[in-house]
């Protein structure tokens, strides 16, 4: 049996440190959605312990002095090898705890729209600017992700891309929430 006890100097996952964080919806000319898998450090739902496995928006947290813009730009560039991509309006945040990453945290996060010329990516620097294991990238068809069953965070992304994708960008950001929150 594992313990949940925090290891000593760990932060308090009943009071998680705050994260400011950029993520981006990036579209490729086909309209599809690029999303990261990741295996989340502690089970996702206590009905099915083995399955650890979530997608999200490529993104992190904001350095010092850095604007969300700057922040969702370099990130970009760190994760999917896009330098200077253009970032498009936010559209969307999501705020609250956070518990799939190694690191429970506050989290407040922005979403931005960026459109890429093309569909090439280079993620071979990925794994090394996470803190949970990267399992992949996938180019989503809109379709494909409103019908499946794997975790996408945040709850209501695949309805925002879709609208998004149809030519409605949000007059203000749309407030989206975690899964089981």
């Amino acid at each position: 049996m594992t313990s949940d006890v925090s290891e000593p100097g760990a932060p308090d996952p009943a009071n998680p440190p705050v994260r400011d964080i950029a993520r981006a919806l990036v579209f490729d000319p086909a309209q599809r959605l690029l999303l990261i898998a990741y295996e989340s450090v502690r089970p996702i739902d206590p009905a099915a312990p083995d399955d650890r496995t979530f997608w999200f928006m490529p993104g992190g947290g904001l350095e010092p002095g850095e604007t969300h813009v700057e922040a969702c730009r370099r990130e970009l560039e760190e994760e999917i090898g896009v330098a200077d991509a253009p970032i498009g309006p936010q559209v969307a945040g999501c705020e609250g705890p956070f518990h799939l990453f190694r690191t429970s945290r506050h989290a407040r996060e922005r979403y931005f729209v960026v459109r890429l010329a093309d569909d090439r990516i280079d993620t071979s620097r990925l794994a090394e600017t996470e803190d949970n294991p990267v399992l992949g990238t996938r180019w989503w068809t809109l379709d494909d992700l409103e019908a499946t069953s794997e975790r996408i965070e945040p709850a209501g992304l695949a309805q925002l891309a879709r609208a998004i994708a149809g030519g409605t960008i949000p007059a203000t950001p749309v407030a989206l929430t975690w899964h089981g929150s």
